[in-house]
């Protein structure tokens, strides 16, 4: 798998603006290509997004967790479709705007 890829710190980042980002950027990747996320709090609700919405196309891996910072390593290992919503946290429950 390449090591290509793209750092977005979301934490420089408005928040309506997060996910749009990550999932076009995902999105632009062919496969074997990886983005690396980080970001103040654990993107649990984003990762659950992902699994909803690009099942099987992505491998999720913490580089660092916490307590501080989260660094995530997102790979595309397959190609497909995005499937449902991705432009923001979707249902509620998302610290994303915080």
């Amino acid at each position: 798998m390449s090591t290509a890829g793209k750092l977005i710190d979301v934490r420089t980042v408005p928040p309506a603006q997060r996910h749009p980002l990550i999932f076009g950027t995902f999105d632009a990747l062919a496969t074997g290509q990886a983005l690396e996320i980080v970001n103040d709090h654990d993107p649990v609700p984003l990762n659950h997004q992902f699994q909803q919405t690009r099942a099987g196309q992505f491998d999720w891996r913490y580089l660092q967790a916490g307590p501080h910072l989260w660094h995530v390593r997102v790979a595309r290992v397959a190609d497909g479709v995005p499937g449902g919503m991705t432009s923001g946290c979707g249902g509620g429950g998302c610290a994303c705007s915080g």
